[in-house]
């Protein structure tokens, strides 16, 4: 499992059921290239703005029940209509997926820890809880445990990620935290693991794990391979912060990353759970 980038949605996992595995791989194919309009290549904020904007053109056809334009995306656009009617998914969801890509566009610093929630309440939050619609088991105990996980891993990989979201002009880590700690931006320019940066990822991943751990009794909830998915999920999230911690927090000559060795004992950790 590779954390961020959506990749931390399950795409075709042998644990599911083989009927959800093309819807799913549908709605990742949505997210992923949304995302890629966002984030990849030399584009200019216009015209990657402009680009999503082509997305929230399909949705709303999609919305009044036309058929998409014909465009590169038509086909997309096509099987998602397909699986949005047949699942009767939120279309909001979708539509807030693309105001995190937006955002990322244009908002590139974040005040305080409730700002940066709030993000990843579009960034994340809403492939838990398309899952948990397809699945039929959209409770409101299960949606909010699921907000939970799918924070803690947008915010696992942003802490992952700090030296390569500088290089796109990005800092997630909180002003309110950094300013605490001590934190300029010129430090996470020059890539200085200072104690003080040090004291301030602990800080950050400590809120993280906790996170993590709000949300987890849905994995033991959920039925069937769904739950087994959903704790492999949990457990690759927690072991990220793991070795976060065990490089000492030096995030950018070091970004953790998930070994064989580590599935071990993520199952392990999973079957116990």
């Amino acid at each position: 499992m590779s954390v961020g980038h959506y990749e931390n949605f399950p795409v075709a996992s042998m644990l599911l059921p083989a009927r959800m595995r093309r819807p799913i791989a549908v709605i990742y194919r949505f997210a992923r290239s949304a995302d890629d309009i966002a984030d990849e290549g030399e584009d200019s904020d216009e015209v990657r703005l402009a680009g999503l904007n082509g997305y929230r053109r399909q949705l709303r056809q999609l919305a009044s029940g036309n058929p998409p334009d014909a465009e590169p995306a038509a086909r997309l656009f096509l099987d998602l209509g397909a699986v949005i009617r047949a699942y009767r998914l939120p279309i909001g969801l979708f539509e807030d997926l693309l105001d995190a890509f937006a955002q990322d566009v244009v908002h590139k610093r974040y005040a305080d820890f409730e700002e940066l929630l709030d993000y990843c309440r579009r960034s994340a939050n809403p492939v838990g809880r398309l899952l948990l619609h397809l699945y039929g088991e959209a409770s409101e105990l299960n949606l909010r445990e699921s907000d939970a996980i799918c924070s803690s891993l947008q915010l696992v990989n942003f802490w992952q990620d700090v030296g390569i979201d500088w290089s796109k002009k990005r800092i997630y880590l909180p002003l309110e935290s950094r300013t605490r700690f001590g934190i300029a931006e010129e430090h996470i320019a020059r890539r200085e693991v200072t104690t003080a940066f040090r004291d301030l990822m602990a800080f950050e991943v400590g809120r993280a794990r906790a996170l993590m751990l709000t949300g987890a009794p849905l994995a033991k909830r959920l039925p069937g391979r769904l739950g087994w998915e959903l704790r492999l999920v949990i457990q690759g999230g927690l072991r990220i912060l793991e070795r976060i911690e065990a490089a000492g927090f030096d995030v950018f000559n070091r970004r953790p990353v998930l070994r064989r060795s580590d599935w071990l004992i993520m199952t392990g950790r999973a079957l116990t759970m």
